[in-house]
């Protein structure tokens, strides 16, 4: 696909949850964008996530009060823009005597509860544990209180969705090979990663580097200048085991160490178990759980829950990388989560505008703040849009009720894979199954649930080019296929499509 001489206002290099919720916000407002990512969306951080919308309840100990009231206050717009990817989600967190005073939680809590306006979520509270629930029996008291769940990596996509929506270019596996200021604008280069085809060459007024763990490196390797600020990469890593307990309740461990663990419910039958806040001095696209953290985890995991785990338990495993603001604080825990952007823009011209830090959270009110920023070059621009526009397949009013009206559309869908349609599709699902008309007419079942009009469907609308984009960041489904249906879907998926698509 050429692109050779394209002229766009804005150039976005990075495919994250803050490139696409830049890119969907550009768009919305009457922008030309182009977006690239060398790697699938959402191949790195953003699909790797602790998976919370939360304001960050540790944060408030580090006196981040405006990054907790910027983040309380997104999680209230973030649900109602995506009601199938994202909920509510209560919280228990055990008190134990490493802990700070009890009352010193509660006054915690009652910020949580009120640094703003709290409309779906209910209120925190005190709690005992009963003898015959999860947690170990030295474990008596407690509080409870509310935060958010998502699925990071449709966030993303959908993100990008919406950009297209509104007349955005995407462009997956697009490595940024150079971006040079000349006659009053940005030359770019671009390679596609699999075609190895000519260089797309396009040009632009402005261009954002939100290449999150490597914002700090496209600096050299691109625009060929020593980055103007540090970013200290954390690599969080995770554990995915059978589910530890029934219930749709999590929990937060709150450790001697002054680390947090959290114990989330996930995908139905399983428990996700994180994160770990550890230094990273390597590659961040080499990032892998050690054995010191699944250790780490476990231990923590034991010393609260009656039902022990064991690394034979362990499903599935993945580390992702933070790229935080190099703050100079003493622990990667301890450094902070906000944001900044640098902007760059010589007799005020050719903006380039580049993204430090940042939490999943706040990537919608980060993206606002920075497209606020650009609009100083583009005064045509029109309103932002994102806080009220539903992300695609987000306009339903329950999933209680989208699920009703899929049961009577599709009274032949299976009832477990119409509510994975409603979590991970929403009203996208009516373009999925469109035309289609039995279980048969949905193609061949690859297991789990995953059927060719399905992947179909996503490498139509999704940008899905390989197996693993399809498995494990637009569905989940690699968590419920055994080794021998993964496989096979492998190969009968690498069959199916060119050369050039391969895994990364």
């Amino acid at each position: 696909m050429s692109r050779q001489d394209a002229h766009y206002d804005l150039v976005i290099i990075g495919g994250g949850v803050n490139g696409t919720g830049i890119a969907a916000d550009a768009a919305g407002r009457g922008l030309k964008v182009l977006l690239c990512e060398m790697n699938d969306l959402a191949s790195s951080t953003s699909s790797k996530s602790s998976k919370l919308i939360h304001g960050g309840l540790r944060y408030l100990e580090h006196y981040e009060f405006r990054l907790v009231r910027e983040a309380l206050a997104e999680r209230e717009v973030l649900l109602k823009k995506a009601p199938h990817i994202m909920w509510p989600l209560r919280f228990q967190l055990p008190h134990r005597p490493h802990l700070r005073p009890a009352w010193m939680i509660r006054i915690g809590l009652f910020l949580y509860d009120h640094l703003t306006k709290r409309a779906s979520l209910p209120a925190s509270r005190s709690i005992r544990f009963t003898a015959n629930g999860p947690l170990a029996s030295h474990l008596h008291k407690g509080f409870e209180y509310s935060d958010g769940w998502v699925d990071d990596s449709r966030l993303v996509i959908l993100n990008a969705m919406t950009a297209r929506n509104h007349g955005a270019t995407v462009l997956t596996r697009t490595r940024c090979e150079s971006a040079k200021r000349s006659n009053g604008q940005w030359t770019i280069e671009l390679t596609d990663r699999n075609n190895h085809a000519q260089p797309i060459s396009v040009t632009s007024k402005a261009v954002v580097n939100a290449a999150g763990p490597w914002v700090s490196q496209l600096f050299s390797s691109a625009f060929k200048t020593p980055a103007p600020k540090k970013i200290r990469l954390v690599k969080g890593s995770h554990i995915i085991v059978p589910r530890l307990y029934p219930g749709e309740q999590a929990y937060i461990l709150q450790n001697e160490d002054q680390r947090i663990v959290f114990v989330i419910p996930y995908e139905d039958s399983f428990s996700l178990i994180g994160t770990t806040d550890v230094e990273l001095l390597g590659d961040p696209a080499k990032a892998q759980i050690s054995d010191e953290e699944v250790d780490y985890l476990i231990r923590i995991t034991n010393e609260h829950f009656k039902n022990t785990i064991t690394k034979d338990h362990i499903v599935s495993t993945y580390a992702g990388v933070r790229p935080l603001l190099d703050d100079e604080s003493d622990k990667p825990q301890t450094a902070s989560r906000d944001y900044t952007f640098e902007l760059d823009a010589p007799d005020h011209q050719m903006p380039l505008l580049s993204v430090f830090g940042g939490k999943i959270t706040t990537y919608r009110k980060l993206s606002e703040a920075a497209v606020n920023r650009l609009c100083e070059f583009f005064p045509s621009a029109g309103p932002c849009l994102t806080k009220t526009e539903p992300l695609p397949g987000g306009d339903f009013s329950s999933p209680a009720e989208l699920n009703t009206l899929l049961e009577k559309t599709f009274p032949w869908l299976p009832a477990a894979i119409r509510k994975r349609y409603v979590r991970t599709y929403g009203s996208l699902t009516f373009e999925l199954l469109q035309g289609i008309n039995s279980v048969e007419g949905m193609g061949e079942h690859f297991g789990a649930g995953l059927y060719a009009a399905e992947v179909k469907y996503l490498i139509e609308y999704e940008w899905a080019r390989t197996a693993d984009d399809i498995l494990w960041r637009r569905t989940k489904l690699g968590l419920h296929m055994g080794k021998r249906d993964i496989q096979r879907f492998k190969d009968r998926f690498q069959a199916s499509q060119p050369e050039t698509c391969q895994e990364d």
